[in-house]
């Protein structure tokens, strides 16, 4: 499979297991991201996914450390977040990938983590949201970014809703 971006993808209406891996451009894109947030956080929180083919206009991002399972290495990621009911949350869609992101599989290793908002950063806890408790959450974000639903539509595993919960008295 060789797509450039998520709108390749959109195109060629995959069935629903049929996406195992995100498209290189789509992963080189994330990567100049995530350098950004290294370098220019206060100009990497706002970013348009439109460079990997998602409409929608600029959204939140935030940069998340985490603990490799395997490594026992701390990595960082650029994550679309959101702010829902006092809670920050991420979404583990992949794009919609069959297989959830690796980030993921690391928080739920290991779910101590920090999380640096713009210039600003904490300690933090990784929470999945299940159950019952999960569909206000999931119902906000697809409101807020329509191509998680067509994530989850894309594969057969329950996209996760992860709140990363900060320590009491501290606020991003």
């Amino acid at each position: 499979m060789s797509f450039g971006k998520m709108d390749d993808v959109r195109a060629a209406n995959l069935d629903k297991d049929a996406l195992k891996a995100l498209p290189d451009q789509v992963k080189e894109e994330l990567e100049k991201h995530r350098q950004q947030y290294l370098t220019d956080p206060a100009a990497a929180h706002m970013w348009d996914p439109i460079a990997i083919g998602t409409p929608g206009g600029p959204v939140t991002c935030l940069l998340l450390h985490h603990l490799g399972r395997k490594s026992g290495e701390w990595r960082n990621t650029a994550l679309q977040y959101y702010r829902f009911n006092g809670d920050i949350l991420i979404v583990a869609s992949r794009g919609g990938t069959e297989e959830p992101p690796v980030w993921f599989l690391n928080l739920q290793a290991n779910p101590k983590c920090r999380i640096q908002v713009g210039a600003n950063g904490s300690e933090a806890t990784a929470r999945v949201i299940t159950g019952e408790a999960r569909k206000p959450y999931w119902d906000f974000i697809t409101r807020e970014q329509p191509a998680q639903a067509e994530y989850q539509s894309r594969c057969q595993r329950e996209i996760p809703v992860i709140a990363l919960d900060l320590p009491e008295g501290v606020s991003l």
